[in-house]
This record gives C-alpha cells, sequence and structure tokens, in this order.
C-alpha cells in the first residue's frame, strides 16, 4: 500500500493512493497514519480495503508527511562511502547518529525555508524508515520485521549552522521545513529490496544526485538493530539513512540553495517530492 496523509497544514486526514493513480480518503477506517495504525495487524485490515470504494480526493489537494505523531527523527551521517569521500570525511567504523528535530518534519512538497542568517542550506535525498513496532535490542536478523515501510526524505542541511559553529550537527539540520517526508508510507510488502532503490535529486532542473542505496555502507535491517541497542524504537519514528553523493557542499565550489530555486526528488518505487525553495517569512 501507499499511504498518505492530505489536508491543510495540522488538519491533515489519512489516505491511500489507489491503482488509478488517484488518492482516496481512509478517515473512516482509520484516524491517522500513525501510532498503532502502523503495526502489522492494522496494515493487514487496511489491505483488505478497496480503495475503489473510498471518497476521491481532489488531485489538488496538499499532502502532509506521511506519518503522523513521530517522536523521534533519526538521521545516519556519511552512510555512503562515495559521500563521505566527497564530504572529505572517512567511513564511519559504525553508524554516524544525529537527530533532527521533529518541527522540522513537513509535507513532501512545502517549500523549503531558507532560515535567517544562511547561506549553506543544501540538499539531501535519503531512503526513510517508518518503524511499525516498538523494539529494542533486537537483532540484525529480526529487524526488518519491526519497520512498516518507506518514504522519501530530504534531509535539508544548513552547512555552515552544522560544521561551522561549536556543538554537534542538531542545529544544522533541524530548521523549520528542513524535513520533508513522503508522498507516501510504502508498506515494506511492496519493497522487495530496500538495499537496490535508485535515487536522484534535481535544482532547476539540473541533476544533481544519482544513486543507489546499494552502495550505502550500513544497510537498513544493520541500522535498526543498531539503533535499538541504544534506544527504544517507537511506531512512527522516522530514521533518515543517508544521502548519495552530489550534495552542493562537495561541489567545486560548492554551491547552495537560494530564494527561487526549484528542488525536486524521488526513490524507485517510493514516489517524488517537489520544493520551492523560500526566504524565511518570520
Amino acid at each position: 500500500m501507499k499511504l498518505l496523509r492530505h489536508g491543510p497544514l495540522g488538519q491533515e486526514k489519512p489516505g491511500i493512493l489507489a491503482a488509478d493513480g488517484t488518492m482516496r480518503d481512509l478517515s473512516a477506517h482509520v484516524a491517522d497514519i500513525g501510532g498503532a495504525a502502523l503495526s502489522d495487524a492494522a496494515l493487514a485490515t487496511l489491505a483488505k480495503i478497496d480503495p475503489a470504494s473510498l471518497p476521491v480526493v481532489s488531485a489538488g489537494t496538499r499532502l502532509g508527511a506521511c506519518v503522523a505523531g513521530s517522536g523521534k527523527f533519526i538521521c545516519i551521517g556519511l552512510n555512503y562511502a562515495d559521500h563521505a569521500a566527497e564530504s572529505g570525511m572517512a567511513v564511519p567504523p559504525e553508524p554516524v547518529i544525529f537527530m533532527k528535530a521533529t518541527s522540522a518534519i513537513c509535507g513532501p512538497n512545502d517549500p523549503i525555508i531558507i532560515p535567517r542568517g544562511s547561506e549553506k542550506t543544501d540538499w539531501e535525498v535519503e531512503l526513510g524508515v517508518i518503524i511499525g513496532t516498538k523494539c529494542k535490542y533486537v537483532s540484525e536478523a529480526d529487524a526488518m520485521a519491526y519497520v512498516a515501510g518507506y518514504c522519501v526524505s530530504n534531509d535539508v542541511s544548513e552547512r555552515a549552522f552544522q560544521t561551522e559553529r561549536a556543538g554537534q550537527w542538531t542545529k544544522g539540520k533541524s530548521c523549520d521545513n528542513f524535513g520533508q517526508i513522503g508522498p507516501y508510507l510504502v508498506t515494506r510488502d511492496e519493497v522487495a529490496d530496500p538495499q537496490n532503490l535508485s535515487m536522484w535529486l534535481t535544482v532547476n532542473g539540473k541533476k544533481m544526485q544519482n544513486g543507489s542505496t546499494k552502495t550505502m555502507v550500513y544497510g537498513v535491517a544493520h541500522v535498526v538493530s543498531y539503533l535499538s541497542q541504544f534506544m527504544t524504537l517507537h511506531p512512527g519514528d522516522v530514521i533518515s539513512t543517508g544521502t548519495p553523493p552530489g550534495v552542493g557542499m562537495g561541489m567545486k565550489p560548492p554551491q547552495y540553495l537560494r530564494a527561487g530555486d526549484v528542488v525536486e526528488l524521488a526513490i524507485e518505487g517510493l514516489g517524488q517530492q517537489r520544493q520551492d525553495v523560500i526566504a524565511d517569512p518570520a
């Protein structure tokens, strides 16, 4: 299934993508796409519903983040060897973990907002993993059973905030609208191999990133198991698993986003995002 959330910011309703490409409303069957609705049993119940029997959602309706109520937005840094090289950093001996504030989460086509004082806002197409079942201390062999599904994630980053100021990466990763996820939560049964998905990102129509999840250093099962050794993962938690090469920071000279730019990105089978880049209106 391709599950989604539609409607104005803060008023999103649950939905599903039908086989004919129309969005259908699931409000009569589930309160939202999140929490207990992400369990295997709940997803199996939704899978029995014929999308053609559901109300059609207007094609121009805004899409919200594809999962509601995420308690954690966990990111894995330097998880593609070629991206580590372009960043001038070694491949880490263990996954690098950092957090994005959940307030950065927004819809897949919501704008990228350049924060006040930013000169180095950058893009990163990433495979997002959405936890479906609470887990702790799980083995790599069992880890995938706790995954509800996958999504496209844009781990937008302000590089000066991230690397040129004292402290950790979090403040360069957590600005408003720095976490577009969606358009869909694609359930794990529809993704035969999360380690073999092509992915790309363009800026103003120019291809910047063109990679594949097969070059990830630490795969999804390893990452889920690894994280569960340090913290309990809960339904709705989002893990953004790293980016392939082609980010603005790695270019010579570096290239960063400016108001008026348009960013588009996609992952095979998971859908596509489009974001206008705007200055912070605050």
